[in-house]
């Protein structure tokens, strides 16, 4: 009997250790695929503070708290298992997906820049119930509309660095990633948001110099604010459009992935050293975003400018 319990022992420790090595490989693999999504987690942090602008304070950190809720939603139950279902199965559909949802991304992009030329009613709409219950609720829907397509490129890009590991750790790699990256965006987000609060704090401290810090965080903050907007609305370009040109040459197409590339290795072998990689990527960023912005202004004709055309040309008829 002694004998059967050290062997029962044996095998808990051996299965222990596998745990351990398993958790390990997965804790490293997810390290690898967050920092392979990086660049995207920039993007997804600098689109969403926009959606809480113009909201009194105190809806803020609530209406963060629910696109976070609804970020971690659509990565564990929508992503997730389509992820690792098409990965199992059906691998060369995740092409198609990224290309649908860089569509998607351009368009959103296309479309507030036409509201802020002046060319849609939407804006116009928002800004009459502007920090009512049902603007808000509009507003945490598109972000966590946004938020899935973002979310989507995270998981993908972290799956294709793990694409040659077996299923479960292929799981528990995109689940880690999935708490982490959302744990990260809206925790920035958040500190984002309320850094005119820390100001104001800031403000009314006895140092004078700690007094003026603050007051220059109060001053700057709407500026800031606005600035992210602006970049938000650019990176759905610059994602939405890197996405495209990417996963069309993932799919088969691959002109416009190979003229991305050769753009930005023109542009990184104009000056030697680290500034040649700093124009690379600035090059291809911009021609990313000019592809998403063209391919979005021609989504946003067609859904809108046409028919509202057709429409106020209608009545002349």
């Amino acid at each position: 009997m002694a004998s059967g319990l050290v062997a029962l022992l044996d095998d808990i420790v051996t299965l222990t250790k596998a745990a351990a090595a398993s958790l390990d490989d997965i804790g490293a693999a997810a390290g690898k695929a967050s920092v392979k999504a990086a660049g995207v987690v920039v993007d997804d942090t600098a689109v969403t503070p926009r959606y809480v602008d113009g909201f009194t304070p105190d809806r803020e950190l609530p209406i963060v708290r629910k696109i976070a809720i609804g970020s971690i939603r659509n990565k564990l139950l929508i992503i997730l298992p389509v992820a690792m279902i098409l990965s199992q199965f059906f691998p060369q559909a995740l092409p198609y997906l990224l290309i649908a949802g860089g569509l998607f991304l351009c368009f959103e992009g296309a479309e507030k820049v036409w509201e802020a030329l002046g060319g849609g009613h939407h804006a116009e709409e928002q800004t009459g119930a502007r920090g009512g219950p049902e603007f808000e609720k509009t507003m945490v829907s598109g972000a966590i509309r946004t938020d899935l397509i973002l979310s989507a490129e995270i998981m993908v890009i972290s799956l294709s660095s793990v694409e040659s590991e077996p299923f479960w750790t292929r799981l528990g790699v995109l689940v880690v990633v999935a708490v982490l990256i959302t744990a990260l965006v809206y925790g920035v987000v958040a500190v984002i948001v309320k850094m005119d609060d820390v100001g104001l704090a800031l403000a009314q401290r006895e140092s004078p110099l700690v007094q003026r810090f603050g007051r220059s965080l109060v001053i700057a903050m709407p500026k800031i604010m606005s600035t992210l907007t602006v970049v938000g609305i650019a990176a759905m370009l610059w994602v939405g459009g890197h996405i495209l040109l990417v996963n069309v040459g993932e799919a088969g197409f691959h002109w416009p992935a190979d003229r991305l590339h050769d753009v930005e290795h023109w542009f990184g072998h104009l000056v030697h050293g680290g500034f040649g990689s700093v124009l690379s990527w600035t090059a291809g960023t911009v021609l990313s975003a000019v592809v998403g912005l063209v391919v979005g202004a021609i989504i946003v004709a067609v859904l809108h400018v046409i028919p509202r055309r057709k429409k106020d040309a209608a009545p002349a008829h």
